[in-house]
């Protein structure tokens, strides 16, 4: 059976996470993604490394499916040789620092006059303007994207979420522009620039968040735990940020994640009142009500916490979820990598490593029912150099010794 991408060359220019996580999808899916390195490889390949003298956890896990070839770039041959690989891909990523693939002597005009077809997608910290050249990571995206600003408890400080929303999730959004520009090629046959920036894809997904500091205009935000409000969303701790009031509650035996979600939907109050063994508040009229528990969710949700206390979050999930009631365990990154439903679902794979020996990944959310996805080991340095340079180029076996000798690739 085919793949969704089959057929389609991708030029790997990317280092870290923002550009790798968006190039490995396009693996994921079938692309054919050669991943061009300096002869020093990916900075991550050394970061944060738990196995001496092999590849680190940070780059195997957000470079799977890719073959790797190294090219210096400033030298002559190298440029020649970056030239036929421009010419010979569909789709080339990068996410260097603004200007520095123009530096390089391959700005986007001498991009598409070598390769008209080639889609050219950017990932930068930020748009055209005043934050331009700033230096952008996980985190000043978070920061500068309105999820920090909304993130923790009232009387806290800001805090980053444990998602890598700025990097993965502008991966993510540069998947999207770059299906996008492959779907017009087929009907104009021309390839065109795809650009993203970290700050603007974080903002894009605190959306519900810029929906309340317009709400506030109009008066306090009901469904928010907070007894004041000011001009700005404030830090709301759990609560949902949707129209139905949610908390993680605290269960037994009282670990650090013994926690359930719990959302509190209209329908929903009596069968929790009844669980609780609280059953008056079912006609209460100080209870009734969505709009008489809006006053006092805090009491509601530490009456619900009195319950959820005695009991073990799976067992709270098992009965919430009986009464229909929305609900999810807070699940740690252990409980998640041992979680059988999710390896499963091939979203925990085993990979074999030839470095480093077994290691568990995250395999493809995106599930097509007509293109299975295979999730592989990521590439050694340089490892297909030979294979691409002779095979596809045709560098022949004497020239390829002598650029690796002269430090070319």
């Amino acid at each position: 059976m085919s793949t969704a991408l089959e057929g389609v060359r991708v030029l790997d220019m990317t280092h870290v996470q923002s550009g790798p996580s968006a190039t490995q999808i396009l693996a994921w899916l079938g692309a054919e993604v050669l991943k061009l390195e300096a002869p020093a490889g990916d900075i991550t390949r050394t970061q944060l490394r738990d196995v001496p003298d092999a590849d680190s956890l940070y780059f195997t896990m957000l470079n799977g499916n890719k073959r790797s070839i190294t090219l210096n770039m400033k030298s002559t041959r190298g440029k020649e040789l970056f030239t036929e690989l421009v010419q010979d891909a569909d789709v080339l990523v990068e996410n260097f620092g603004p200007g520095t693939v123009d530096r390089m002597g391959f700005d986007w005009n001498r991009l598409r006059s070598l390769n008209p077809a080639l889609i050219y997608a950017s990932i930068k910290g930020f748009g055209d303007g005043p934050y331009t050249h700033y230096k952008a990571y996980e985190v000043v995206a978070q920061a500068m994207g309105g999820s920090m600003a909304t993130t923790g408890f009232e009387d806290g400080p800001p805090t980053a979420t444990g998602a890598q929303i700025g990097d993965s999730g502008t991966g993510i959004h540069t998947v999207a522009g770059i299906l996008a520009a492959l779907l017009q090629r087929e009907r104009t046959g021309r390839g065109q620039r795809v650009s993203v920036a970290m700050q603007h894809a974080v903002l894009n997904l605190c959306r519900v968040k810029l929906r309340d500091q317009q709400r506030l205009a109009h008066g306090a935000l009901r469904e928010y735990p907070n007894d004041e409000f000011g001009s700005e969303v404030p830090r709301s701790g759990n609560a949902s940020g949707g129209g139905q009031p949610g908390s993680a509650l605290r269960c037994s035996p009282g670990g650090a994640n013994d926690y359930v979600y719990v959302i509190v939907q209209p329908v929903g109050w009596a069968p929790i009142a009844r669980l609780i063994g609280r059953p008056e508040l079912i006609d209460d009229p100080d209870w009734a009500t969505p709009e008489a528990r809006l006053s006092k969710l805090d009491k509601m949700f530490r009456l619900i916490e009195e319950w959820t206390l005695r009991h073990g979050k799976w067992d709270v999930l098992a009965r919430l979820t009986e009464q229909g009631v929305p609900c999810g365990p807070i699940l740690s990154t252990r409980e998640l990598i041992e979680d059988a439903s999710l390896a499963d679902n091939g979203m925990i794979v085993t990979v074999e490593h030839p470095q480093r020996g077994p290691y568990r990944t995250v395999g493809c959310p995106i599930k097509l029912s007509d293109s299975p996805t295979h999730v592989t080991r990521s590439p050694l340095l340089g490892e297909h150099n030979e294979q691409i340079y002779r095979d596809r180029l045709g560098v022949d076996v004497a020239e390829l010794a002598e650029l690796k000798a002269n430090g070319v690739i």
